[in-house]
């Protein structure tokens, strides 16, 4: 698209703010070559690949990316076999941490991959090499240091150059203390990487030894002694023994980068790329941004849009659709901006959608992919009648007109302003003309009444006005589509204090027909307005209705979950009641079992009844009908033989096992006391309890009842052919 048109429509600026959320220059770079494209399935792709990194930054942090240097230098040392510096070595390693770090931020659990394909193809671009970097991070300490550790050799030479030093310390030590009448300061110093000591000029022929330096002030002068001259030739060669074992570990360092150039050249790119994908998101998600749907039918749809430059908490929305019933639309009204901005507004949100960008509105807005926009739009709102001016506007119109096909979005601001009204009038009819005929979608503005009357009786046009408010003398800047807008030349004039004998004249000069068609304009434009304020109201309470609806679902909701709570709590506390009454009952029929006495037996049952109606101020009727039925017991009698009988029953019909697989626990914990009294009764030893694998939790409730049950001796998990993990083996007292 045309550089020209895109600045008129302040593109410029968006890609500016956008840079802004960079942080690397790959970033940056890949913004700076942003255009808008004309190509449908690209502007999918890039709106798809914005949508994925917004969705992302709404569910966590910002990507761990930071600033890259630009490796192609050291790259290019790596492909001729040549040694990196420190400094390049880790700025190469830097970008494997990067890509590190981004692996992890792309793995996080929320994160479904199948969700985002084209960030997925991204992050799997990205090359890591722990060995290397744990290596590097282990090795080099800093741009100019390796670590001892970096080779034992280094380790042992520096362990020398320690001693070396120390030795030939020890020595200046002991020469200062003996001639300390020469020396100037108590101090040992280097000097040409040779260890001297400050010795006073006058006295410079008492200390043997050479002179490296001179203070400059003459008075002190820097003395190598001759007893240390060979213990610094030997600490010299150490160094130099350093310094070559600190080449080799650099060049065996770089060599291990060799393999890895094309990866790392892919690596820096894709954290650019990345870097740059995720500044669209920020900038989307910094302006309440929405992905707009893109259409096949040559329409704009736009939903409550914002100007993006604009203060997006102040700005006032605006909707607007064209390509559907009209192609070409008219702004009329007063000059006062209103009319610009909503020109501006859907051109720049058109392009920004072109260039993979969300856009300020609301969901459900749709943008159609023009092969190109074309915009005829002063920057200056007062613009005085001259023929340079004119002249400038027309030399647009007619690139426009020799340029633009039925694929182009044309925006055009005053449309034939600047000369003739008459003839600035007619040839703005024309002009338009030729925009619908070609079939382009075209937005111009104008204060021409005759554009007005135009529209109102041809097909493929339509009105629009932006609602001014005459009290305040400027635009609400709300688009109203379907009315021409009114001057106000009068009303403004008025307000403004011009003598009402001149506004009566003014009144007075304007033919009958001009008059009736102002008339049917403020009648149609009062209408709308009236119109548009019940339209809000009605929105209005249906926002307070669905509010209120929402309201009422939440409490509802809380309600029920509050109920269900207090089911749930009620369940426990009746099974608890129901336990406890069980363990009472147990205790009672192991005396009756012993018991010969009628009386005793009858005294025992009374016990058993008190205990059950303690309860029944706790839980209802079926529940208590429920415990007194799971502890059905035989009537005591003294005739033992009848006792005996009994319990020969209950061992022939007694299972030594029970599956609770698929049970919860509180639902499971009955059913196992029910079956471990049964069990007791009929003298069972040892029985098995299936209850499964599982999560654990069914198995771990379980062990917790067993350790307070009356009944259990000792319990363990099942062994090779009992089950395993998935039974306990219980032992009866």
């Amino acid at each position: 698209m045309n550089t020209l048109y895109l600045e008129k429509l302040e593109y410029n600026k968006i890609i500016e703010k956008l840079s802004n959320y960079c942080v690397t220059y790959i970033g940056k770079n890949y913004v700076q070559d942003l255009k808008p494209s004309n190509k449908i399935d690209e502007v999918r792709a890039m709106l798809n690949e914005t949508n994925e990194a917004t969705s992302i930054l709404y569910k966590a942090s910002n990507p761990p990316i930071s600033e890259i240097a630009d490796i192609s230098v050291y790259l290019k040392t790596l492909d001729s076999a040549g040694v990196l510096s420190l400094k390049a070595i880790l700025y190469l390693t830097k970008i494997l941490n990067i890509s590190n770090s981004l692996k992890i931020y792309f793995s996080q659990d929320f994160i479904n991959k199948n969700d985002y394909s084209i960030l997925t193809n991204l992050f799997d671009k990205l090359y890591t090499n722990k060995n290397l970097t744990n290596t590097i991070f282990k090795i080099v300490v800093d741009e100019n240091t390796l670590a001892d550790d970096a080779s034992s050799n280094l380790k042992n030479i520096r362990r020398k150059i320690k001693n070396q030093e120390q030795c030939i310390k020890g020595a200046l030590y002991e020469l200062l203390q003996k001639n300390s009448k020469y020396i100037q300061e108590n101090i040992i110093t280097i000097r040409n990487d040779r260890y001297v000591i400050p010795v006073k000029e006058e006295a410079r022929t008492q200390i043997k030894g050479l002179v490296h330096d001179i203070s400059s002030t003459g008075s002190t002068v820097f003395i190598e002694p001759i007893s240390v001259f060979e213990l610094n030739n030997e600490l010299n060669n150490l160094k130099m023994e350093e310094k070559i074992e600190i080449e080799k570990i650099i060049q065996n360092l770089s060599n291990q980068f060799i393999p890895y150039i094309d990866d790392l050249r892919i690596t820096a790119n894709t954290i650019g790329v990345l870097d740059f994908v995720f500044a669209k998101a920020k900038y989307s998600k910094e302006i309440k941004a929405v992905c707009p749907k893109i259409n096949d039918e040559k329409q704009i749809d736009l939903k409550n849009v914002k100007h993006p430059l604009l203060n997006q908490e102040s700005a006032v929305p605006i909707s607007i659709s064209i390509g559907e019933n009209y192609n070409c639309l008219i702004i009329t009204g007063p000059n006062t901006g209103g009319k610009t901005v909503s020109l501006k507004t859907v051109g720049l949100v058109t392009l920004m959608a072109c260039s993979g960008l969300n856009i300020p509105a609301d969901n459900g807005s749709s943008i159609y992919v023009f092969d190109n926009v074309f915009a005829d739009i002063g920057d200056d709102q007062s613009i005085s009648d001259s023929l340079s001016t004119f002249s400038s506007h027309m030399l647009n119109i007619v690139d426009i007109v020799e340029n633009a096909n039925s694929n182009s979005l044309i925006l055009v601001d005053e449309l034939g302003s600047g000369t003739d009204p008459l003839e600035g009038a007619n040839l703005a009819i024309s002009i338009l003309e030729r925009f619908k005929n070609i079939g382009s979608i075209t937005i111009a503005t104008t204060h021409y009444q005759e554009l007005k009357k135009y529209a109102l009786v041809n097909d493929g046009f339509e009105n629009a006005s932006v609602e001014f408010d005459i009290e305040t003398l400027s635009p609400t800047y709300k688009l109203l589509i379907g009315v021409p807008g009114k001057s106000n030349a009068f009303e403004i004039s008025k307000k403004l204090g011009l003598d009402e004998e001149i506004i009566n004249r003014a009144s007075k000069l304007l033919t009958s027909n001009d008059i009736e068609f102002e008339t049917v304009l403020k009648n149609i434009y009062d209408d709308k307005i009236k119109i548009e304020k019940e339209k809000e109201q009605i929105n209005a309470e249906l926002e307070r209705v669905s509010k209120l609806r929402n309201s009422l679902e939440k409490e509802n909701t809380l309600k029920e979950q509050k109920a269900d709570e207090i089911i749930k709590n009620a369940k426990a506390e009746a099974r608890k009641i129901l336990l406890d009454a069980k363990e009472d009952a147990t205790e009672i029929i192991r005396k009756l079992e012993n018991t010969k006495s009628s009386k005793d037996a009858n005294n025992l049952r009374n016990d058993l009844n008190d205990k059950l109606k303690e309860n029944t101020t706790v839980i209802n009727a079926e529940t208590i009908k429920k415990l007194q039925d799971s502890f059905k017991m035989p009537k005591a009698n003294t005739n033992t033989k009848s006792t005996v009988n009994y319990k020969i029953s209950k061992t022939r019909t007694a299972n030594s096992e029970i599956n609770v697989i698929g049970e919860t626990v509180l639902d499971a914990i009955p059913i196992i006391d029910k079956f471990l009294d049964d069990s007791a009764l009929a003298k069972l030893q040892t029985v098995r309890i299936v209850h499964g694998k599982g999560t654990g939790k069914l198995k771990a409730g379980i062990h917790e009842f067993l350790r307070k049950n009356p009944h259990v001796k000792s319990f363990r998990m099942g062994t090779f052919g009992e089950g395993e993990m998935g039974v306990t083996v219980v032992e009866l007292k």
